[in-house]
């Protein structure tokens, strides 16, 4: 197996092989945190306006999105986890839109398949993409705004390919390491009350979840998302 690490929006436009777009503060944690209430249907989207327009369609379909962490004008939540907390997701239809990950699965145009990235499921994902004995896995860090690399999507990618060779990885050291990191420190900051503290202790829970999450293109551009497991 060939495991390439690449970044950004040109990491994604060509990625090939098994495709894991990672961002764990906070895109693909909150995905977790979504398909583990079972809604009925989650859909990835590039623009707030797509989120909207379905909405529009749907009005019961729940909102999650942002652009620069700040939850985005009319929608219902934030990507946060913790505002997930407060809303009953089983059967509900979601839309989410964020500044970097989403924009990494809508442009993974060249995958085999695409598949999430964050350290809740890490190793269920590596363990989902071993049972497909890949030839390439492309592991593509979308960090910042998708224009900043970013410790714990870089560490993310290293935890997964530790996964992917079947190598030991300590996770007390590495969850130590990202709480100390200055990328955690939007979540310790009370001017920014739109990143809550609770927020980077839920994405930092490694492992939590037991399956994998698949994007699925759509022919309108939106990317459904789906738990698969080994």
């Amino acid at each position: 197996m060939k495991i390439v690490t690449t970044d950004f929006i040109e990491g994604a436009q060509h990625a090939e092989g098994i495709v894991v777009i990672i961002d764990v503060f906070r895109a693909f944690s909150v995905a977790c945190y979504c398909l583990a209430q079972s809604p009925r249907q989650v859909i990835a989207v590039g623009e707030a306006e797509q989120a909207l327009a379905l909405k529009a369609k749907r009005p019961d379909t729940l909102l999650i999105g942002e652009r620069e962490g700040k939850k985005l004008p009319g929608f219902d939540v934030g990507n946060s986890p913790t505002e997930l907390a407060s809303q009953a997701l089983k059967n509900r239809y979601i839309a989410h839109t964020t500044h970097a990950g989403t924009q990494g699965l809508v442009n993974a145009l060249k995958a085999d398949k695409i598949l999430t990235g964050a350290l809740v499921n890490a190793s269920a994902t590596a363990n989902y993409i071993l049972s497909l004995n890949p030839t390439v896995v492309t592991l593509v860090r979308m960090g910042w705004k998708a224009e900043e690399r970013t410790d714990e999507d870089d560490l993310c990618a290293e935890y997964l390919a530790h996964c992917l060779r079947e190598e030991p990885v300590d996770t007390a050291l590495l969850k130590a390491r990202l709480l100390a990191s200055p990328c955690a420190s939007r979540f310790l900051d009370p001017a920014q009350p739109w990143n809550p503290e609770s927020d980077l202790h839920f994405c930092l829970d490694i492992d939590r979840f037991d399956f994998a999450i698949e994007a699925l293109p759509n022919t309108d551009g939106t990317v459904a998302l789906r738990q698969v497991k080994p």
